[in-house]
């Protein structure tokens, strides 16, 4: 892997008698999500702090692109910081400045743009982000999520080449939570941020994030992908996921992933011992982004909750259905060959209506395709073979049009 971003090296910092961090190393590598993960009142907003300048390290070094901060001129350290934006937990709104000032006031501490041109910037923020008509209303006005949401504009509004946001999902339904974690993720593929989250909202983060560190004790103790930490067989970690992780998915209402694989484990029992076929289908939502262009994030969200409770309406309870990522499900379907599963997809496929998906008015180009990856499981194959065999078999066996 190329050299990190942004490196804590032996980094240590105490607050009286209490240490925080404790010799602690870590990497943030440039153009990736990494979201900070673990117990409350470990740190993790500390950390946070520290990347940006807020707090200074008692011990240790912080580099940037490879040079200590420490070392860098006065010039050098304000132009890196510039790079920087910042979501504070909280939101950390001016009640005495309008919404519309709030977003704005980043560009107009930060840039020389005409003021026609930072309207347009923060209107087009707050328009997806579903903030409409409330440029004159106060931070008091608002609801504690409009408030997260006009927080999250202000920090993309200056297209920042790293962002940093401590929770920023606190206090959202679960619509709003995918949106806010739809538009992260989307931002960072389209501008290709480097984002830094901290964050306990598991199994979520993992949906938006290609790099997790956990921390713990003042010092990092899981760094790696978000696959990575879920097949980890450190009991801490493991323990610590577990005991966040719920039943169910909050968007969805899907069982969690760890179902499915306890599951899959389960039938290949069976599998091994009494001959009983089994097949995994991963469905991929393949262009949510086409409802997101249309008409909006929450749309989306909403198409993608609809599509999970039609499928359950369609599964046998035998079978389980989880969400796997973003834009994944996964069906665990027992006592069934690939070709019955392939038949079992031909009837979702004439079952499932479109105008059940998404509540609104047929609209120009608010279409999305969904494919789905068949695969039967073979004895002693784990479940990330079958998984990425699914991947590599998906086909286009719904699309669906609201057009």
């Amino acid at each position: 892997m190329d050299q990190p971003l942004i490196k804590f090296k032996d980094v240590s910092k105490s607050f009286g008698d209490h240490r925080v961090l404790d010799g602690l190393n870590l990497s943030i590598y440039k153009g990736l999500i990494t979201s900070i993960i673990g117990k409350s009142g470990v740190g993790k907003s500390v950390l946070l702090k520290h990347i940006i300048g807020l707090i200074q390290q008692d011990s240790g070094e912080i580099l940037f692109n490879g040079t200590p901060l420490g070392a860098a001129t006065k010039k050098d350290r304000a132009a890196i910081k510039r790079k920087f934006s910042y979501m504070f937990q909280g939101a950390a709104l001016f009640d005495s400045m309008t919404v519309f000032e709030n977003i704005a006031l980043p560009l107009a501490e930060k840039s020389s743009l005409p003021r026609d041109d930072i309207r347009q910037r923060v209107h087009d923020k707050m328009a997806k982000l579903d903030l409409h008509n409330i440029d004159d209303e106060y931070p008091s006005q608002l609801s504690g999520g409009m408030k997260k949401r006009v927080a999250l504009a202000r920090a993309l509004v200056t297209d920042p080449e790293i962002v940093l946001f401590d929770e920023p999902t606190t206090g959202l339904d679960p619509i709003r939570k995918g949106v806010v974690y739809s538009m992260i993720s989307d931002y960072q593929k389209k501008f290709r941020f480097t984002g830094v989250i901290v964050s306990h909202d598991i199994p979520n983060i993992f949906y938006i994030s290609q790099r997790i560190a956990m921390l713990e004790e003042g010092k990092i103790l899981f760094e790696g992908t978000a696959d990575e930490i879920q097949y980890t067989e450190d009991a801490l970690v493991r323990q610590f996921i577990t005991g966040l992780e719920t039943r169910r998915d909050d968007l969805t209402g899907l069982a969690s992933q760890q179902a499915s694989e306890r599951k899959f484990q389960e039938e290949m029992l069976r599998l091994q011992s009494h001959q009983i076929a089994f097949s995994l289908v991963l469905l991929t939502v393949q262009n949510l982004e086409n409802i997101i262009e249309s008409i909006g994030y929450k749309a989306s969200q909403l198409a993608l909750k609809n599509f999970a409770a039609q499928l359950q309406h369609h599964i046998r309870i035998t079978d389980t259905c989880s969400r796997y990522g973003m834009n994944k499900i996964l069906l665990v379907l027992a006592n069934t060959n690939k070709e019955q599963a392939r038949a079992f997809c031909t009837k979702l496929a004439k079952l499932i209506k479109a105008e059940d998906l998404i509540e609104i008015m047929p609209q120009p180009n608010a279409c999305f395709t969904v494919s789905a990856g068949v695969v039967e499981a073979q004895k002693g194959s784990n479940i990330e073979q079958v998984l990425a065999n699914a991947e590599a078999s998906k086909e286009n066996l719904f699309e669906f049009r609201v057009c």
